[in-house]
């Protein structure tokens, strides 16, 4: 993602960091250069066994001391209609491993940089088949769980946004758990809102596997 201009850390009333007038619309990555691959994702996106576009990635259950999860609201270019909110995180970059990704991610991502001994996990694995960007995709994720203190994190910022990115990220927010099991728009993984509340008691270190979700 690429601009200078950052977005408040919402708090009080304002829970929510919009796209509206000066904000930025969260997808896959291209090469600098405007090639990249045919299939309009990033450079991680690579033909799997099954002939489906794959990658692994990383995504971080950043919670505040409101026990608020952090979540972005994306939709896909061919589907503007449709969105859906989920974890800050994405793809394993060549050479990281996935706890090294999960932090480069939440730093690009949102401006929050971490100290890699705050993620604990990961605490939930899980791997999903979706469409996007016209591509039928297959993505295996860690999702690691870190704690902050809303007064502490300053400013969102978009400048690690990449133009992809930008072009399809329409919220950031901080919500509380009870709002987020309400909510009717969809929200991945599935059952986010009661997996986060067992979290927010506390992680016994045991690592839960989600299995595989079909996900249109």
């Amino acid at each position: 993602m690429t601009s200078s201009a950052a977005l408040g850390l919402p708090g009080g009333d304002a829970a929510t960091v919009a796209a509206g007038e000066g904000a930025v619309p969260v997808a896959a990555r291209g090469h600098a250069d405007g090639g990249g691959p045919v299939h309009g994702l990033g450079p991680e996106w690579r033909p799997g066994p099954d002939g489906l576009l794959f990658r692994r990635a990383a995504r971080v259950i950043l919670l505040d001391e409101d026990d608020r999860v952090l979540l972005m609201r994306g939709h896909d270019v061919d589907q503007p209609e449709r969105s859906w909110w989920f974890t800050v995180g994405g793809g394993i970059d060549d050479g990281e491993d996935s706890r090294t990704a999960a932090l480069r991610e939440l730093r690009e991502e949102t401006g929050i940089v971490l100290d890699p001994a705050a993620l604990q996990g990961p605490v939930l694995t899980r791997s999903a088949i979706f469409d996007f960007f016209a591509q039928h995709c297959r993505q295996d994720e860690d999702l690691y769980l870190a704690r902050v203190r809303s007064t502490d994190v300053g400013e969102l910022s978009r400048e690690g946004w990449t133009e992809l990115e930008a072009g399809v990220l329409d919220e950031l927010r901080w919500w509380p758990l009870d709002e987020l099991a309400a909510v009717e728009i969809e929200v991945f993984p599935v059952g986010l809102a009661a997996l986060v509340q067992d979290l927010a008691a506390g992680w016994d270190g045991t690592v839960r596997h989600l299995g595989l979700a079909h996900e249109h």
